[in-house]
């Protein structure tokens, strides 16, 4: 991965108005995206509170000027400011994935690096301008003798008019709101908490996303309404927690964190996580644009990232090792490649006595027997990898432990539960066990509220995570409709597709249900979560849901036979919580997943994406009552070519699917 192509790198450094006040209204310093459409202005403030900027796309105003304030018990960032040098430079570069949405992913920005005083104290002022977007951050140099700060921020976005915005729920204890349902609310009704990215809706032609990049030892950020004008939004950072408490039935951590002071201390220099406004005229080019987090990132820093599979999972609910060998059956046999087991192998979880280096089964969740080296063993045998899940809880005493171990047991990934997240401790810990498993050769899924600022660029053993309203909690069509052109900006996002659960009836049909694997990118993808093979043992407890027996359906080919990364992405409807249709190349093959929400559509698809000269065989998949079967799904065979329409009639809470390969 991560194979670099240089184009062209050029630096330009020179010494601007040395010493002189910052104070002058006509000093302003500019840094405009290759395109030349996207730009930052600088200004050599008219207010001593911290830093002054504006964002504009060709000639739309999207950020009117904007404030960036540090607050420091060590440091006094205000004061008349003086600017020491600039730096500009420019980039062109691509990279090669293959755990993305693309497989060569381009990285093209100018850079300019601002040196400043503010009063006493030194500050330098990173920007970056892509076709993508704009991002800034902050470098903090060694001055006065200091050899750490602590440190709060503050930045006031502001606009022209109250914009709309797609908000998750107020932070409050308790509330998931990484998990949480999303609404459309004017901005100036925004409440505290509210994740990234955020999603801002400026008209017809303009869709603009604040968003935060390279969260790795820093405390997360999210955003509010401000007072700061008529229009604006604050960003600030989450302060620090106290003693970790969890809720023993959502799992949900509930520690109150620290309103006032400083949220994160760090030593002298260090450079702060990037600040980003993506920006495209539709909320598609946003989606398909959303690397942008990922190029803010570092290189990867695994040299050989050959062990490292996507793929498809299926988790394994009665914890015993005939169900677990009947697991690796199906999987094996049905182009799956991982079998996780989930929570109660090694005894109840929200038990800080629990102890996962130790088979200890929850009685509640199985009687056994479950033997994991024989599991792993014959896993092996028939190349499937093996997942296991386990708690913060058991994470946090014995990480150190549990990732030889495994490695020894021939455990390919973990799962990690229910983490802690927001504030610097937390952040910092979470990503130095990202790097640990990598280390021990091990994938990641991190599930519950963590969501992804771009590590897994840097590390990319961590395939996906949660941090999404997912299927568990039964999400109607309309709001996954939503979670595409929000959550998804911000990268993949595990939402445990279901297909035979009674919960598919309340989000949609078994046909959009297909289609989320297209729509909602994420290198492992669980399918069946409440689902096992035919050959797996009964378990009635009723811990897992109500468990069905995977069917042999012959639309369950579809699922067989779909990848989860890609080489290219396309979206060709974004009617956020209405209608959504994504199209996806692997190789020379495309994959079309398609959502529809409350309302019946009309849709008409134009293939003008397909290689011109080229016939594809295509299999569609649609949702029709008069099919007789237990999931209703229709089969036809077509052929077309970048010239043709389709004409598909959607109901209420429909999806469809095709795959179009190549003749």
């Amino acid at each position: 991965m991560n194979k670099t192509y240089l184009k062209y790198s050029a630096l330009i450094v020179f010494t601007l108005m040395v010493f002189n006040s910052c104070k002058t209204a006509s000093d302003t310093i500019e840094l405009k995206s290759p395109d030349t459409d996207k730009k930052i202005t600088f200004y050599q403030s008219k207010n001593e509170n911290g830093i002054q900027f504006s964002v504009n796309y060709g000639k739309q105003e999207v950020l009117l000027p904007s404030i960036l304030e540090l607050i420091s018990t060590e440091l006094n960032f205000k004061g008349k400011c003086t600017i020491l040098n600039v730096e500009k430079s420019t980039v062109n570069e691509n990279w090669t994935s293959r755990f993305s949405e693309l497989s060569t992913i381009p990285d093209h920005y100018n850079q300019i690096k601002v040196s400043v005083k503010l009063g006493e104290t030194q500050l330098t002022v990173i920007a970056r301008a892509y076709n993508e977007g704009i991002a800034f951050s902050y470098e903090i140099p060694k001055q006065q003798n200091l050899t750490q700060i602590g440190l709060s921020e503050n930045i006031y976005y502001n606009f022209k008019e109250d914009y709309p915005v797609w908000s998750t729920p107020k932070r409050e204890k308790a509330v998931l709101t990484a998990q949480g349902k999303y609404r459309k609310i004017p901005m100036t009704q925004l409440e505290e908490g509210a994740e990234r990215p955020l999603l801002i809706e400026m008209g017809e032609d303009l869709k603009v996303a604040l968003a935060e990049a390279k969260l790795v030892d820093y405390a997360r950020l999210s955003y509010n309404k401000s007072s700061a004008s008529k229009y604006s939004i604050v960003s600030s950072l989450d302060g620090i927690m106290g003693k970790a408490k969890q809720d023993t039935i959502s799992g949900a951590v509930i520690s109150e964190a620290k309103k006032d002071g400083n949220k994160v201390y760090k030593k002298l220099p260090f450079q702060s996580p990037w600040r980003v406004i993506m920006m495209g005229k539709s909320r598609g080019e946003l989606l398909e644009n959303n690397y942008i987090l990922q190029n803010l990132n570092d290189p990867s820093q695994i040299a050989d990232d050959s062990w490292i599979k996507p793929g498809k999972v299926l988790r394994e609910t009665t914890l015993t090792t005939q169900g677990g060998l009947a697991a690796i059956d199906f999987v094996a046999s049905h182009n799956m490649q991982y079998v996780l087991f989930d929570a109660g192998w090694y005894g109840n979880e929200m038990d800080d006595k629990s102890d996962a280096t130790t088979v200890t089964l929850d009685p509640k969740r199985s009687k056994g027997p479950f033997e994991i080296e024989t599991i792993t063993k014959y896993a092996k045998e028939k190349g499937v990898g093996i997942i296991l899940y386990v708690n913060r809880r058991a994470l946090e005493k014995q990480l150190d432990e549990i990732l030889p171990l495994y490695k020894k047991w021939g455990v390919a990934g973990i799962k990690y539960g229910f983490v802690r997240v927001g504030d610097q401790d937390a952040t910092k810990w979470l990503h130095e066990a990202i790097k640990k498993a990598a280390q021990y050769g091990m994938v990641l899924d991190i599930h519950d509220e963590y969501r992804p600022t771009g590590f897994s660029r840097t590390y990319p053993n961590l395939l996906t995570q949660e941090g999404i309203r997912g299927d568990e909690e039964t999400v109607p069509n309309e709001h996954t409709l939503i979670t595409m052109f929000t959550r998804m900006l911000a990268g993949a996002a595990d939402n445990t597709v279901c297909y035979y659960s009674p919960k598919v009836k309340a989000m949609g049909s078994n046909a959009s249900q297909l289609a989320k694997t297209i729509c909602l990118f994420s290198p492992l993808q669980h399918l069946y979560w409440y689902d096992k093979p035919a050959a797996s043992p009964e378990k009635l407890d009723g811990l897992w849901g109500d468990t069905k027996h995977i069917g042999n359906e012959p639309e369950l080919e579809f699922f067989n036979n779909v990848p989860t990364t890609w080489d290219e992405t396309k979206v060709l409807v974004d009617k956020i919580g209405e209608l959504g249709v994504i199209a996806r190349r692997k190789g020379d093959d495309w994959y079309i997943g398609g959502i529809n929400g409350k309302t019946a559509s009309n849709l008409s698809l134009d293939f003008s994406f397909l290689d011109a000269n080229e016939v594809y065989q295509t299999t569609l998949y649609t949702d029709d009552e008069a099919v007789k079967t237990r999931t209703h799904v229709k089969i036809e065979e077509k052929e077309l070519t970048r010239t043709s329409n389709l004409d598909l009639a959607l109901k209420s809470n429909n999806g469809f699917i095709m795959r179009l390969i190549k003749k």
